[in-house]
C-alpha cells in the first residue's frame, strides 16, 4: 500500500496512470448521468407537496454535496503538502479549486431557482445559503491568493493555510439546519435510520451523486495532468515524451 502511494506521488507515474483512468471515468460518468437524469426527470413521480419543481434537487443536492466534498479533499491535500511537502498534493488541491467553486455556484443557483416557487424569493439570508455562499468565497479567495503569488511553494503554503482555516465552515453548512431556525429543508437522505425520501426519488438522487463524483475525478485528473506537465516541463521524462524542445 505504502509502495503504491509512493509511486503515485511520482509525477511521471501519476501522469501515466491518470491518462488510463480518465476515459473510464468519463464513460462511467456519462452512463450514470444519463441514467440519473432519466430516472429523476422522467420516471420519478411528482412530489405530493412540491409537484414537479422538486426535481431540481437531482442537480442541486449532489452539487451541494460535491461543494463540501471537494473542499474537504483540498484540505487533506493541503495538509499533506504542508507537512510532507509532496508537490503532487498541491497539484491536486489547486486543480480542484475551480471545480469546487463551480459546484458551489451551481448549488447556489439551483437553490435559488427552487427557492423562488417555494419561498417566494430568489434569495434569503438563510443559515444554509449564507454558509454555502461563504464557501464560494473561500474557493474564490484560494484561487485569487494562489494566482497572486509568483513563487509556487509560497503560494501552496498560503493557499493551504487558507483552506485549512476555512474547514470550520463545512460543519456549519452541514448542521446549520439543526443549529438555527432556518427555512432550508432538513436532512432527508443522511438521517439516522430510514431516510424520509421515497426509493423512487432516492435511487436517481444517489446515481446523480455518483455521476457528479465521477465527473469531478475525470476533470480533476485532466487538470492535474496539465499542471504536472507545466511544472515538470524541464524534467527528463517530459523532454523524452515530447522532444527536447519542450524543456526550452
Amino acid at each position: 500500500m505504502w509502495q503504491f502511494l509512493h509511486k503515485l506521488a511520482s509525477p511521471k507515474y501519476f501522469y501515466d496512470i491518470s491518462g488510463k483512468l480518465i476515459p473510464w471515468l468519463g464513460g462511467l460518468c456519462l452512463i450514470s448521468l444519463l441514467a440519473g437524469l432519466y430516472l429523476g426527470l422522467v420516471k420519478a413521480p411528482p412530489d405530493y407537496q412540491q409537484g414537479e419543481s422538486y426535481r431540481i434537487m437531482f442537480v442541486h443536492v449532489p452539487a451541494a454535496w460535491m461543494s463540501m466534498f471537494i473542499y474537504m479533499l483540498m484540505a487533506v491535500w493541503s495538509a499533506i503538502n504542508l507537512v510532507w511537502n509532496i508537490k503532487l498534493a498541491d497539484v491536486m488541491a489547486s486543480s480542484s479549486a475551480a471545480i469546487g467553486a463551480s459546484f458551489t455556484f451551481l448549488a447556489l443557483v439551483t437553490g435559488s431557482l427552487w427557492g423562488k416557487p417555494m419561498w417566494g424569493a430568489w434569495w434569503v439570508w438563510d443559515a444554509r445559503l449564507t454558509s454555502e455562499l461563504i464557501l464560494l468565497f473561500l474557493y474564490l479567495g484560494y484561487i485569487a491568493l494562489v494566482s497572486a503569488i509568483e513563487d509556487r511553494r509560497t503560494a501552496a503554503r498560503a493557499g493551504g493555510v487558507l483552506i485549512l482555516v476555512g474547514v470550520v465552515n463545512i460543519p456549519i453548512i452541514h448542521y446549520s439546519v439543526e443549529w438555527w431556525n432556518t427555512l432550508h429543508q432538513g436532512a432527508t437522505v443522511t438521517k439516522i435510520g430510514k431516510p424520509s425520501i421515497h426509493l423512487s426519488m432516492l435511487i436517481p438522487l444517489l446515481i446523480m451523486a455518483v455521476s457528479f463524483k465521477l465527473y469531478y475525478l475525470a476533470v480533476v485528473l485532466m487538470r492535474a495532468r496539465i499542471e504536472v506537465l507545466d511544472r515538470e516541463r524541464r524534467g527528463a521524462w517530459v523532454r523524452e515524451m515530447f522532444g527536447e524542445s519542450s524543456g526550452r
